[in-house]
């Protein structure tokens, strides 16, 4: 199977899929692709480990898709995804996959969608469900989603689903399916939750084990460079003139900070454009088109959208905004560094976030290069180089035999040297970039973020509430923000992690203790968070509810419907706690 020679067509799917295939570019299968496939293919259930971006999605979309029925108008296949924009990828490829299979039918069913479109879609017939699953567990309580005649069930990065909450509504799901059809778990890691329903609903499932291979870290310089959010944008227009890459992308938290940092970086002259998950598949690919072919330097980035991104020009990555967890942070810098050349990562940190920086050296074994933000006199060294290169090519190109003339005649009348009107249209020619920038002062920061000044506060014993504001899983400093969805919109823990996690790119891990109460609810999120994510929480809508996301002045006490913090009606709702990755 590890054959280079080894092709989609060796492996048995149909004319109509491989076709489908050539037209996106899919050559030779992947370790997981061409271990599952087959499997699958003949009726198999598998238990695939395997990490993000290996190509999972094809491995079990392509199979299931090759044994579909097309003469039934009924759901056939349904996957299970930890959030919406991942459910919306799965969706995107199986029609991608699909393009020449007659009148095949996908559905996306995810939260914060509107209930009657999909209500609509499902009384008119798909045969494939790509849903979260708290949206999927709505419609079999409505009964407007009936599992019988469910061919196959897969489960997609399924330690997420565990780690956000949703494993409990998972069981719930598989309970509905009929008991002979097949089906597909794939996870990263296997913790014990997991196991569980693997040996209970995947009884003869074959392994499917993808070895995780050597860290591509190893072969990408890390760097941190220390700077206050208001800054950043200052520090990474100064880094960008003095760093040589090919191609870059540029990796932020949220879908809005993508197009904002484009829309920047295009007014100073750069070749940049955003990628994020609002974007149709279409406009994704010709990004990642364009990119690949030299017409675009710059990608801004949001994880999920950059997710499998494989493009051999990437030699740099900037971190702009940190994320929340060291997980995401590995799989972002694997964007350079790939087939065996050396990359670059810088890491934009504020001071607040040392804790994070320190977690991170920790998960790639790599210490932290810090970064100067360069000066006005290395910008100005590194201007000055391009100018005079640009001098040489001009002169080795160009015939100036005729504006020479003019030249020199000008320079005869006036009684001026030639050096000195050589100078004035030098001054002339860099008015617009200045080859002597005045810049102003960036604030210094210490960088070394891992003084021991900086101690790791005391491990809560179990049993130990806390109190709000304090430091999430990941030792993020913690404030309490309320939202204006509680009990009576029936809204449960699942729903508010699922729709913060997906909207601001939180990890799920760093989304802390929440209060449900009658009328509202009451949240812990990383303290620090920009004001655009925040503002884009407000309107947020869970439970056809808009969140309406705000500091909490009160704590969880009074407020409508609630009563105070000692009574049984203010305790944390029930939510199995979350393994540690």
């Amino acid at each position: 199977m590890s054959d280079d020679s080894l092709d989609f067509a060796t492996l048995g799917l149909s004319a109509p899929i491989l076709s489908a295939l050539k037209d996106v570019g899919y050559e030779q299968p992947s370790p997981i692709q061409a271990q599952s496939i087959p499997l699958l293919l003949e009726g198999e259930s598998i238990l695939g480990v395997a990490q993000t971006g290996t190509g999972k999605t094809a491995a079990f979309a392509l199979p299931l898709l090759n044994r579909l029925d097309p003469s039934i108008n009924s759901p056939q296949i349904i996957v299970l995804a930890p959030t919406r924009e991942l459910a919306i990828q799965v969706a995107e490829a199986f029609k991608s996959y699909s393009k020449y299979l007659p009148e095949f039918s996908v559905l996306p069913i995810y939260g914060g969608q509107d209930m009657r479109g999909q209500l609509r879609s499902l009384k008119r017939g798909v045969q494939v469900i790509v849903g979260t699953p708290g949206r999927v567990l709505d419609h079999l309580k409505r009964k407007s989603l009936d599992l019988s005649a469910i061919r196959a069930v897969v489960l997609d990065e399924a330690d997420e689903m565990l780690r956000m909450g949703f494993i409990d509504d998972v069981e719930e799901i598989l309970s509905n399916a009929p008991g002979d059809c097949q089906y597909a778990l794939f996870s990263a890691t296997m913790p014990p939750a997991i196991k569980r329903v693997a040996e209970q609903y995947l009884k003869g499932a074959k392994e499917v084990r993808i070895a995780t291979k050597t860290s591509t870290v190893e072969r990408i310089s890390q760097h941190v460079l220390m700077v206050d959010n208001s800054h950043k944008l200052d520090a990474l227009t100064r880094v960008l003139e003095v760093e040589t890459f090919d191609g870059m992308i540029i990796f932020v938290r949220t879908k809005s900070a993508t197009v904002e940092l484009a829309e920047k970086l295009q007014a100073r002259g750069y070749a940049a454009e955003a990628l994020n998950g609002d974007q149709t598949q279409k406009i994704r690919e010709q990004t990642i088109d364009r990119l690949k072919k030299g017409l675009l330097d710059i990608v801004i980035a949001t994880d999920v959208a950059a997710r499998g991104l494989d493009v051999e020009r990437i030699s740099l990555v900037m971190n702009y905004d940190i994320p929340y967890d060291t997980e995401s942070y590995v799989h972002r810098i694997g964007r350079t560094g790939r087939a065996g050349r050396e990359g670059k990562a810088i890491l934009f940190a504020a001071p607040k976030e040392r804790r994070l920086l320190r977690d991170i050296e920790r998960a790639t074994k790599q210490a932290l290069t810090p970064y100067e933000t360069p000066s006005a006199e290395q910008i100005s060294i590194n201007r000055i180089q391009q100018f005079q290169d640009n001098l040489l090519s001009t002169l080795e190109n160009q015939d100036f035999s005729r504006i020479k003339d003019v030249v020199l005649k000008f320079a005869e009348e006036r009684e001026l040297s030639l050096e000195d009107v050589a100078s004035a249209l030098a001054f002339q020619l860099q008015m617009e970039q200045p080859l002597f920038p005045i810049l102003r002062e960036l604030p210094k920061h210490d960088k070394d973020f891992r003084r021991d000044g900086d101690r790791k506060p005391r491990r809560r014993e179990r049993g130990e509430r806390g109190e709000r504001g304090g430091r999430g899983r990941d030792d993020v400093a913690m404030q309490c923000y309320r939202i204006e969805v509680g009990r009576k919109h029936h809204v449960s823990p699942g729903d508010i992690v699922g729709a913060i996690a997906n909207e601001a790119g939180i990890e799920s891990r760093n989304i802390g203790h929440i209060a449900i109460h009658e009328n509202f609810s009451l949240v812990d999120l990383p303290s620090g968070m920009p004001g655009e994510v925040l503002q884009h929480l407000q309107k947020v809508r869970v439970k056809q509810q808009q969140m309406k996301l705000k500091p909490d002045t009160r704590g969880s006490k009074g407020g409508s419907g609630g009563r105070g913090r000692g009574s049984n009606s203010d305790r944390r709702p029930s939510r199995k706690p979350k393994p540690r990755s």
